[in-house]
């Protein structure tokens, strides 16, 4: 039992280094990750480099896939760039495999334990703690393949007659046998959801003697697959471009575990050649000789199928599109989060990516929700008394009154969302952000408010049939709608762009000129009720809508403010 818990320890400490890895790479690249990714990928052979290089970083495969799910679900890059990205995270995955084979073939704990010395003094002088928390991380992942090893020898696989009985009960010379452990190898990867603590399984049972050669290359290749089900799941509640993503990651190596399937054996004796002559004979044990052939064959074999299926990502691209298509139905009329999935191995700083495209998608509906506000405005004067004039009136409020309530949701979700990543370990930047998008929201759903008030307003005046407002009237309430609406159109600028080449002095004047306006116009409307050109009731309905117009402006000015970062000023 005590041998048991020792293999399981060092696994867990294997994953729990990959994690940590993962999950300082993102902390140091930080708001620059997104743009980085993007110009990283400018091409498919360079997007297959960002993925390989990632990969190799973190150590995991399943990792890197994760997050590129993510970021086409957020819509910071695009199909194509993701499916190229995942091909080089195939490639990268595969030095985990080289790593594991150097740690049977020598003693590595003494990286292992400078990686926690030079990561600890790190961690302690804060300006590069993430850089300690990678080296933390990576001594743990060490450390965990030394024990591995350790625990393998001590078990002595190759000499259990249960283990060697169990192996041997499999024909080797049959098909049937390689599908077996193909299927065991997925199965196992799913459940675990790391390759890599898989591949240290069948690196143990090889090097032992315990396991044949092929049924351990028959365990890789269902590895492959199995590590694909993560993405996929990940997709699951995401929007369709992400979908198509993960169904990419998987036809990729299903695809490669075809062909290879096709020509295993010959595949297999041609590696098994070449790690001989490269290792020579009396120089390196068997053990040695059979995880280095795993390590080259896993190499081997995703740096073909890469070389093959990047010539066809636009068809690989076609292909996805054609099996997942899109939504027909207007998805904005309905309540959904678009871009924030409670997808597996999420980190703080991809989350935070995650909700800031929500929030730009929140801050777009509100302004759609006031141009439907306007257009309402524009119905209301056509007291005809036709009753198809009322439905199109009463349609357009029951949207009105449909976007109100989806602003609630929102915020609610958004808030709910961030309140879960906060729980987490941050990074200060990333405390900031969430601070700033809390206030975002709060801000946004003000907005919503602020147009269905309006839209009541409007609604109100149009059941009762009270009088059209006055020709000058409606002439300034379209021009103070104008004005709020240039102030939402800058503020979805800087929503959807980059906080640091937006000028906050453009909503700041848009401010001041809606402010002066409703003072020009509140002094204008006591000279005109006092003139009997409208009566008091339709001069405070009037004053209501200006108001509120005043009102939004606030908001947005809020919203601006905490984008940027800068403090709120008094209303």
């Amino acid at each position: 039992m005590f041998i048991v818990f020792k293999l399981l320890g060092s696994l867990a400490l294997l994953m729990f280094g990959m994690k940590s890895m993962s999950d300082a790479l993102q902390k140091m690249a930080g708001p620059q990750l997104r743009h980085v990714l993007g110009a990283m990928t400018t091409n498919r052979f360079t997007g297959m480099l960002t993925g390989t290089v990632v990969t190799a970083s973190v150590q995991s495969s399943t990792a890197t896939t994760v997050m590129t799910v993510s970021f086409v679900n957020a819509g910071l890059l695009t199909l194509a760039q993701a499916i190229s990205v995942i091909m080089g995270a195939n490639i990268g995955t595969t030095l985990t495999a080289w790593i594991m084979a150097l740690g049977a073939s020598f003693d590595i704990s003494i990286v292992s334990y400078v990686g926690f010395f030079v990561g600890i003094i790190l961690i302690y002088m804060k300006k590069h703690r993430y850089i300690g928390d990678f080296l933390f991380g990576l001594g743990l992942l060490l450390l965990g393949l030394t024990t591995l090893r350790i625990t393998g020898n001590e078990m002595d696989l190759g000499h259990n007659p249960s283990v060697l009985a169990f192996f041997q009960s499999f024909d080797p010379n049959s098909f049937w046998t390689t599908l077996v452990f193909l299927l065991l190898g997925g199965v196992l990867t799913f459940c675990v959801q790391s390759s890599a603590a898989v591949m240290a399984i069948t690196m143990l049972l090889c090097g032992s003697g315990a396991m044949p050669i092929y049924q351990g290359i028959a365990l890789v290749l269902g590895e492959n697959i199995g590590t694909t089900i993560t993405s996929n799941l990940a997709a699951l509640s995401a929007n369709t471009q992400a979908r198509r993503a993960a169904l990419a990651h998987m036809f990729f190596n299903v695809f490669g575990v075809i062909w290879i399937l096709l020509v295993f054996r010959w595949f297999i004796d041609g590696v098994v050649y070449v790690v001989d002559n490269m290792m020579g004979q009396a120089q390196a044990s068997y053990q040695s000789k059979l995880t280095f052939t795993l390590a080259a064959f896993h190499t081997g074999f995703n740096v073909i199928n890469a070389g093959i299926l990047i010539w066809f990502i636009p068809q690989i691209e076609k292909f996805v599109c054609w099996v997942i298509k899109s939504k027909k139905a207007d998805e904005e009329e309905d309540f959904r989060l678009h871009f924030i999935t409670a997808g597996f191995m999420k980190t703080p700083e991809l989350s935070v990516l995650e909700a800031q495209k929500e929030i730009q998608s929140f801050s777009e509906r509100m302004q759609r929700m006031f141009g439907m506000v306007q257009e309402l405005l524009n119905e209301s004067s056509s007291l005809t008394g036709k009753k198809q004039d009322d439905q199109k009136f009463n349609t357009l409020y029951s949207r009105i009154e449909k976007y109100e309530g989806i602003s609630d949701n929102m915020e609610l979700e958004i808030a709910k969302y961030l309140e879960q990543v906060s729980d987490a370990h941050l990074s200060d930047d990333t405390k900031g952000k969430i601070r700033a998008m809390l206030r975002e929201i709060s801000e946004l759903e003000s907005i919503g408010d602020a147009c269905f008030n309006m839209a009541r307003t409007i609604n109100r005046k149009y059941t009762q049939k009270q009088d059209h407002f006055t020709e000058k009237q409606y002439s300034h309430l379209h021009q103070m709608m104008g004005l709020t609406e240039n102030a939402l159109t800058q503020m979805n600028l800087l929503m959807g762009g980059r906080k640091e080449t937006y000028d906050v002095n453009r909503t700041f004047n848009i401010e001041n000129e809606i402010n002066n306006f409703r003072n020009q116009l509140k002094a204008q409307n006591i000279i005109d009720i006092n003139n009997h050109e409208y009566t008091y009731a339709e001069g405070t309905v009037y004053m209501d809508l200006v108001n509120e117009c005043e009102k939004l402006g606030d908001y947005v000015v809020n919203v601006v403010e905490a984008r940027k970062g800068t403090r709120q000023r008094e209303s």
